[in-house]
């Protein structure tokens, strides 16, 4: 029997390009160069990928609902299209200002999903690249790494976290497979 893999990805600045004005509509879904062929490295290995994403432009009626699931199929259609898959989404469209257990750096989506898909947390990749990504990972024990795409920068800036960083998706792939 194959033990179960799983990964745990943020979405924008991880597979897509970020933007500080939010992706809004599927035209503003723009993939990272080589992060489609990461989560097809990953899947032809044997991860189940997880996407788990603050989404607050949805609370800010900056995302329509609408939109946010046109988005995401966009995204997960350019995934299957390219050989990956994905099998769980998760997010939290709270705003920053509230006090939500599931907006990253608090880890409710984690435990949400390891709950929901009797994952073992502490064995189990996540990749983001915001401080507030690495944040959550390590609040339940995940095996936190960076990107610098998106905001990358900022956890490079003053690796506090001690965790690897990566130039992109791919890389840190490559990364999860040789271990």
């Amino acid at each position: 029997m194959i033990k179960q893999k799983y990964i745990i990805l943020d979405r924008d600045g991880v597979i897509n390009k970020d933007s500080p004005d939010y992706i809004k509509t599927p035209n503003d879904f723009s993939p990272l160069p080589r992060s489609l062929s990461a989560i097809k490295l990953l899947t032809d290995n044997d991860f189940s990928i997880i996407i788990i994403s603050n989404q607050s432009g949805i609370n800010q009626d900056l995302i329509s609902p609408s939109n946010f699931i046109q988005i995401n199929l966009k995204m997960i259609s350019l995934i299957e299209k390219s050989g990956g898959a994905i099998s769980a989404l998760l997010y939290c469209p709270s705003l920053s200002s509230s006090d939500s257990f599931n907006r990253k750096p608090q880890p409710g989506m984690y435990i949400d999903i390891a709950d929901r898909m009797n994952i073992n947390l502490t064995s189990c990749y996540a990749i983001g690249d915001s401080p507030r990504d690495i944040e959550a990972a390590r609040a339940v024990n995940c095996k936190a790494l960076g990107v610098l795409t998106g905001n990358g920068r900022e956890i490079q800036k003053n690796n506090k976290y001690d965790i690897p960083i990566f130039n992109d998706l791919y890389e840190a792939a490559e990364f999860v497979i040789s271990k």
